[in-house]
């Protein structure tokens, strides 16, 4: 058997009972579900994915088991994984691992469907392999956070990768000694470079990712071994893709602190890091008499990843305008919203959009928090309206309820399935832990 942080991590895969995590951990793999599952079928219509669909077709020939969310289609759990991998993340509305930026459903869950629904597994077996994913992914990526990430690493396609391989030799029940060896596999198989932000690869890391970790699983299940310390090695994961490694953050607390519980949903369809702007903004355009006609200049103070991130301050392409705070922080105040529509190859050219755009300064805070930010909005006559937050709506100090995943759900949904299937579908994703078969998933979505 292996040592150390790739050892632990896969007993913990390979023994955790579901019966056994906390009530609040497994209804919290129900959100993030639920959430993945609205999203997935809400980017189907993308070009990217429809791109992603044929080559896959043409690229995957096995038995058609899996479910391309939002098509109305299935395709071998390769082409499955990859084209929900995709389609999960393009519209940048998925969930966020706050501490790791993370995004842990669409490659975890994007192979684990894919694969349960080829092996006839049911709803509990499908949540127990996924909320074990996320533990694998989030520990190793807190593990080798922030020195990957500002290495230009995008950490959801490689630690994902390792949490969808994980997840999927979950399914396949292997031991832990090959469990260990699905990691191993699936860590020697990074895939996603930051460089790719604002264009459709950014959204193939997760889409990859699950295809790597499910491809890891499988060939553990044969025999296919990989070295005992692919993780913690000299010259394993954390040393060849991190400038620091602190393999503590791997064990602690492991088997009684959930990382699932540090998952984040957004109400926003762009980088984290933007919505304490946006939630600000929509906050001041509510104040009595606000009008977007009188706004003569907006200030905004933010935390230093947010301009590392999203500073484009002319974006061209409603993917680039995902990551433009001063694109936000226009729309917001124009339009009161910040979802796909907000995003758009249309509003993003928008000329009133634009001129807004150009009046929106930032300031780079290194006090600022990451879940903080001020804004400050000048008006004709020189008016001032000013406000702040540490907990913006999606946060974990503001979570996301039940019924406003549910309404995100069926806005992305509805549009693309119709109301009733969507309305159905999400009957059924609630009770995701009840049904013994997931072929409800592939008469609706």
């Amino acid at each position: 058997m292996p040592t150390g942080a790739t050892r632990l991590l896969a007993e913990l895969v390979a023994e955790a009972r579901w019966e056994d995590l906390p009530a609040a951990v497994r209804h919290e793999g129900v959100r993030s579900f639920v959430n993945w599952l609205g999203c997935a079928i809400g980017g189907a219509p993308h070009p990217g994915v429809a791109a992603a669909a044929r080559v896959a077709a043409a690229a995957f020939g096995g038995a058609p088991e899996a479910t391309l969310l939002g098509m109305r289609r299935r395709g071998d759990p390769m082409a499955a994984a990859l084209v929900n991998g995709i389609s999960s993340h393009v519209l940048d509305f998925d969930d966020t691992h706050e501490s790791t930026l993370i995004h842990p459903s669409a490659p975890i869950l994007s192979a684990t469907l894919a694969l349960a629904e080829a092996r006839g597994a049911g709803g509990a077996e499908l949540l127990a392999a996924f909320v074990l994913g996320v533990e694998a992914a989030c520990r190793v990526g807190a593990a080798v956070s922030p020195a990957h990430y500002d290495a230009g690493w995008h950490i959801t396609g490689t630690a994902g990768a390792i949490g969808a391989g994980a997840a999927a030799a979950r399914l396949l029940r292997l031991d832990a000694e090959r469990t260990a060896w699905a990691i191993g596999l699936a860590a020697t198989q990074p895939v996603g470079l930051r460089v790719h932000f604002g264009a459709m690869a950014k959204s193939f890391h997760p889409g990859r990712a699950a295809q790597n970790g499910m491809l890891a699983a499988l060939l553990a299940a044969e025999g296919f071994d990989a070295a005992p310390d692919a993780i913690e090695g000299r010259r394993g994961f954390a040393a060849v893709l991190s400038a620091a490694f602190a393999p503590e953050r791997i064990a602690e607390g492991l088997g009684e602190r959930w990382e699932i519980m540090r998952n984040t949903y957004k109400p926003f369809a762009c980088g984290l890091v933007v919505h304490p702007v946006i939630d600000l903004c929509l906050r001041l355009r509510a104040e009595p008499g606000f009008s977007a006609g009188e706004v003569e200049r907006v200030r905004l103070r933010v935390h230093p990843l947010v301009m590392d991130l999203t500073g484009k301050k002319e974006p061209t392409s409603g993917l680039e305008g995902k990551f433009s705070v001063f694109h936000a922080a226009a729309v917001a105040l124009l339009d009161g919203a910040g979802g796909e529509a907000e995003f758009s190859d249309a509003r993003v050219r928008a000329s009133e959009v634009a001129e807004l755009r150009r009046r929106v300064e930032a300031v780079v805070d290194e006090a600022c928090g990451r879940t903080e930010a001020e804004v400050v909005v000048a008006v004709r006559g020189g008016a001032e309206l000013r406000a702040s937050t540490a907990t913006p709506l999606g946060s974990l100090g503001n979570p996301m309820s039940d019924d406003g995943l549910g309404a995100k759900f069926l806005g992305l949904a509805a549009p693309v399935l119709g109301g009733e299937a969507a309305a159905r579908l999400l009957g059924d994703a609630w009770r995701l832990p009840t049904h013994g078969d997931l072929g409800w998933i592939a008469a609706d979505a």
